[in-house]
């Protein structure tokens, strides 16, 4: 019985970090470029009795193997990179990626970050930044005089000054990608760090080596599905729930035992 508690409230343990993921995913539900995660689990060690193949007390050798598990445990924090839905802002400064890749931002100790939230500003100096003020790394920078700036499809920055009607190219807007974008590791802002796990990025233009586009005027929502994450809080609710009755069992056989001699 003592067994049956411990194995139950690693269960209780394992639903408790799941709904505290699935919490994660529906607070980011409007979070720009925000990507699901999804905690996987696996079963632990298991104690054999008797193992297959061994003979029976009657000479016979024994089919299946006799063996009591001791739990489930959580083991990775999968993140779902699929494509969420874009909203058209209108704004030229807010950019979506259709497709595969990140953008490229310098943090402030020259570590490159990549975020898929392309929600940009234009600082006082004329630098295409974050919200929270972080260079875009291909260091765009738009002069004072510009009355209208467009961005292509393949990141190309384009600008009209006041009283022209030529555009004139001021740089250039690549992306990233990874062989195992699933590998980065999230350090909040919408920013991703490259891991070990990652692999090296490859930055390229967009539209080409298999590398989305960029919308100009759009934002990409978040790809949380509200009512998948609805249904997996109640699955993961009813589990912990039913954890905690195998704990309640296994202390009523435990307290039938100790008043076996009253």
């Amino acid at each position: 019985m003592i067994r049956a508690m411990r194995t139950a409230a690693s269960g209780m343990y394992a639903q408790k970090l799941n709904v505290d993921n699935i919490a994660n995913n529906l607070a980011n539900v409007s979070t720009t470029g925000f990507k699901k995660a999804k905690l996987e689990f696996q079963d632990v060690l298991y104690e054999v009795m008797r193992m297959a193949g061994a003979t029976s007390e009657v000479g016979f050798e024994v089919p299946v193997e006799l063996q009591i598990g001791y739990g489930a445990r959580p083991v990775a924090t999968q993140r779902i990179f699929s494509q969420g839905n874009l909203v058209n802002t209108g704004h030229p400064f807010d950019l979506a990626i259709q497709g595969d890749g990140f953008f490229m931002i310098t943090l402030p100790d020259g570590t490159d970050a990549f975020t898929r939230d392309g929600a940009f500003k234009l600082s006082r100096d004329g630098d295409l930044v974050t919200s929270d003020g972080y260079l875009v790394t291909a260091a765009i920078t738009i002069p004072p005089e510009a009355e209208e700036m467009f961005v292509g499809v393949d990141g190309t920055v384009t600008i009209r000054n006041a009283g022209e009607t030529e555009v004139t190219e001021v740089g250039q807007i690549t992306l990233a990608k990874f062989l195992n974008p699933a590998g980065l590791t999230a350090v909040g802002g919408n920013l991703y760090l490259q891991t070990t796990a990652s692999g090296d990025f490859i930055e390229g233009v967009p539209g080409e080596d298999g590398l989305g586009q960029i919308k100009s005027g759009f934002l990409e929502m978040s790809n949380v599905e509200t009512v998948e994450e609805m249904v997996n809080l109640i699955v993961a609710q009813r589990s912990y729930e039913i954890n905690s009755k195998a704990i309640q069992t296994a202390e009523d056989m435990m307290q039938i035992a100790n008043n076996l001699k009253r």
